[in-house]
């Protein structure tokens, strides 16, 4: 299960990074977007991923669920998607003002 979800977080910042680096902007907002899906994994399974158990401590718990890193990541997806969702409007008017969609406003001639 610990590999599974390593090879998602780095799949994930692979494509992402792969995307970011894109001369386009859409391809950019889908790369950040897919960086920050990478973090908020990451950040979840720091949380140490558990079946059935208690998340909050108490005397006779042996084994919890940390719920601070599911309050960050749930945190952390409404910022994210507030964020996107700005990106994307910004994407959009910046291509009606230029006439492209090149990230550094030139075009490719």
């Amino acid at each position: 299960m610990e590999a599974l979800i390593a090879l998602s977080i780095g799949v994930l910042t692979a494509c992402g990074v792969y995307l970011a680096l894109r001369g386009r902007t859409f391809p950019m907002v889908l790369g950040l977007t897919f960086l920050s899906y990478a973090v908020n994994l990451f950040l979840f399974s720091m949380g140490r991923l558990g079946i059935g158990q208690p998340p909050v401590i108490r005397a006779a718990a042996t084994a919890y669920a940390d719920p601070v890193p599911q309050a960050l990541v749930l945190t952390a997806i409404v910022i994210g998607f507030a964020m996107t969702a700005f990106v994307i409007v910004l994407a959009l008017k910046a291509r009606a003002e230029l006439g492209n969609d090149h990230v550094d406003g030139l075009d490719e001639s």
